[in-house]
C-alpha cells in the first residue's frame, strides 16, 4: 500500500477519533504530497515520498528547537506531537552505531581520506541510507570519521 493510501487511511481514523493533533499532521503529509505530484508533472516515487516526510519532519523539529530556545514550551509540545504523528510513515531509524558502521564502511570502499573526500562519500551514504536516517546525523558521523 502506498503513502498516500496509508495516510488517507489514518486520516480517516482521526477524523472518527477526533484527534485535532493527526488531523493536522496528516492533511500536512497529503498536503505536501499533492504539491509535490502536481508541481513535478507525474508521479512521485516513494523515495520523493520519504524525502517529502522527511522535510516535514525536519521543518517541525526546527520549529521546536527554536520555540524551546525561546522558552516557549506551550508552542514546541503541539510541533513534537505532530513530528511523532509524521514518523509513523518514515522507515525505521537507523541508530548512530549502525550510521557509523555504513560510514565506515563507505569510507573504507572508496578510499577516502580526508575532509576532501567528504561530498563524495556524504553522497554515498545519504543514497543508501535514504529515510533511514538524518542528513544531520551522516554528516557528523562522517566528519568525525575523515578529520
Amino acid at each position: 500500500m502506498g503513502l498516500q493510501q496509508r495516510v488517507m487511511e489514518q486520516l480517516k481514523l482521526a477524523m472518527k477519533a477526533k484527534d485535532a493533533v493527526a488531523l493536522e499532521s496528516l492533511r500536512a503529509i497529503k498536503s505536501a504530497l499533492l504539491v509535490a505530484s502536481t508541481s513535478g508533472g507525474g508521479e512521485i516515487t516513494e523515495d520523493d515520498e520519504i524525502q517529502i516526510v522527511q522535510k516535514l519532519v525536519k521543518q517541525r523539529k526546527d520549529s521546536a528547537a527554536i520555540f524551546i530556545e525561546q522558552g516557549r514550551q506551550d508552542l514546541a509540545d503541539p510541533e513534537l506531537a505532530q513530528i511523532a504523528v509524521i514518523e509513523q510513515f518514515l522507515p525505521e531509524q537507523l541508530t548512530e552505531e549502525e550510521v557509523e558502521k555504513v560510514v565506515v564502511q563507505t569510507i573504507e570502499a572508496t578510499g577516502a581520506s580526508g575532509m576532501k573526500d567528504m561530498g563524495k562519500v556524504m553522497g554515498i551514504v545519504s543514497k543508501e541510507l535514504a529515510g533511514q536516517a538524518d542528513g544531520k546525523l551522516i554528516s557528523t558521523i562522517v566528519k568525525s570519521k575523515l578529520a
